[in-house]
């Protein structure tokens, strides 16, 4: 397993691409998973989308308090509720703010096995899915934070915080 670089928004194109979908899922596959999973843990994230290690695939792994989910091809498939949710982003180094996000979801994803799952979210964990989810379609936090709420702060004190 390796860290990989994280790309930043003002360094790389690839973040405002839609990501292309998995056609099988193989030891590459798995092998940027468990990359991503590393790089995410190396960087105390609670999220890491492929797109943002330089992989036009769509893959995310979130750490869901002492696991890590693992997603191939995922999408909401439905959602609820609103919340307002404080995020960041290795990808945009210091930069923070409010976006309203649904308080309960459900996402359809494959595992690594290559089988179809669906899986219920809420709050929090809700909200780092449709962050990582987002990075997936070209989206950044930053286009949907809450008008006056975005800040820049300084990159060490934040870093936990990322999603």
């Amino acid at each position: 397993m390796s860290v990989l670089n994280i790309l930043t928004a003002e360094s790389s194109g690839l973040l405002r691409k839609k990501a292309e979908k998995v056609r099988s899922v193989n030891s590459s596959i798995i092998t940027l998973l468990n990359d991503l999973t590393e790089t995410l843990e190396a960087h105390q994230a609670v999220g890491l989308s492929a797109p943002q290690v330089g992989s036009s695939q769509r893959l995310i792994v979130v750490k869901n308090e002492s696991s890590h989910l693992l997603l191939i091809n995922p999408v909401i498939s439905r959602s609820e509720g609103r919340q307002v949710s404080f995020e960041g982003c290795l990808s945009l180094p210091g930069l923070y703010g409010k976006v309203k996000r649904p308080e309960n979801i459900v996402v359809r994803a494959l595992n690594t096995k290559g089988k179809p799952y669906e899986m219920a979210a809420s709050g929090r964990l809700a909200c780092i899915l449709c962050h990582e989810i987002d990075h997936l379609d070209g989206v950044l936090f930053t286009d949907k934070v809450l008008p006056s709420s975005l800040i820049s702060v300084r990159r060490q004190a934040a870093r936990r915080q990322d999603v």
